[in-house]
């Protein structure tokens, strides 16, 4: 039972990073993303630091720096570029094969038997979230793939090795170190591409804070609570969760409707998973969580984190 409980509550982290890009679009419609990015990172991350009051010591210097720029400055970097020269399904569609990266380097890194069936769940999931948001006839950028593909793979190996060393505080902690350093990391590119806004609302105010506060260090707060206590390959397939949350809300919020090729597209997202979990429980020996793990209301952004 702990471990369904452990599996749904991280569930919450990408269900929740799917509202970030109807929020950044919405209440903060012409900030330059790197600013965004940078102003979503430090300042929540300073704030969870007031709060522990505890600072890493040796050899976690290095890493929380390494981690903050995989989890954040990296990935979000990568993001940025591949949102702009890409269609939003494209992009997503291309971020979704962290799952299939994790289930890669947890072999080698963590020395984790990865089922075969959760590699093949991982690229139906893949698959799952081109028919979810990907449109015929996207355009396909080189760089645009190539970031998109450098985002994945930063946020995959930022995954497994927040797993692979297990901090000395808890994950609260642990989340502040690698806001603030994220946060640190990203805050030469926004002074030097990012111009700031001419006016700041009270709208733009409360866009950054749900960012921040929710979007940030809420969500990778359970997220690495949930690398803690799960692995890896158990944990990444609940990405593919972020784009269906993205749609969810268009539905609730835009009046858009599904087609039946989204509608067999959220089935293959939600199936990938289960089974995917299934597959590494087995593999690992340990209790099979119920379907009802996934919460099935979890909906999130085309841009994951």
């Amino acid at each position: 039972m702990n471990r369904t409980k452990d599996i749904a509550l991280t569930a919450l982290a990408p269900a929740i990073w799917g509202s970030s890009y109807y929020v950044a679009t919405t209440f903060l419609p012409d900030w330059h993303p790197l600013l965004v990015a940078f102003l979503r990172a430090l300042p929540a991350g300073l704030l969870l630091l007031l709060l522990v009051r505890q600072m890493p010591r040796g050899i976690w210097w290095s890493r929380v720096f390494l981690l903050g720029a995989l989890n954040f400055s990296v990935f979000w970097a990568f993001l940025f570029i591949a949102a702009y020269r890409l269609p939003g399904g494209v992009a997503a569609t291309v971020g979704a094969i962290q799952p299939l990266l994790v289930l890669m380097l947890s072999r080698p890194l963590l020395g984790t038997r990865v089922a075969p069936l959760a590699f093949l769940a991982a690229l139906a999931g893949i698959g799952g979230v081109a028919m979810l948001i990907l449109t015929p006839g996207a355009s396909l950028d080189p760089l645009g793939l190539a970031a998109g593909l450098g985002g994945a793979a930063s946020m995959a190996l930022g995954t497994v090795l927040s797993r692979r060393w297990q901090p000395p505080a808890g994950p609260l902690t642990f989340t502040a170190w690698q806001l603030v350093a994220g946060g640190v990391l990203l805050l030469p590119a926004a002074l030097a591409f990012a111009p700031l806004p001419e006016a700041v609302t009270a709208a733009n105010l409360a866009g950054l804070a749900y960012l921040g506060l929710i979007g940030a260090a809420f969500t990778y707060l359970v997220w690495f609570r949930g690398l803690a206590r799960l692995e890896p390959a158990i944990v990444s397939p609940l990405g593919f969760l972020s784009p269906v949350t993205a749609v969810a809300l268009g539905l609730l919020l835009a009046g858009e409707t599904l087609t039946g090729l989204q509608v067999a597209g959220i089935a293959v997202i939600f199936a990938s998973i289960i089974a995917g979990q299934r597959a590494q429980a087995r593999r690992a020996g340990v209790p099979v969580a119920a379907p009802s793990s996934v919460p099935s209301s979890a909906s999130a952004t085309v841009r994951a984190g």
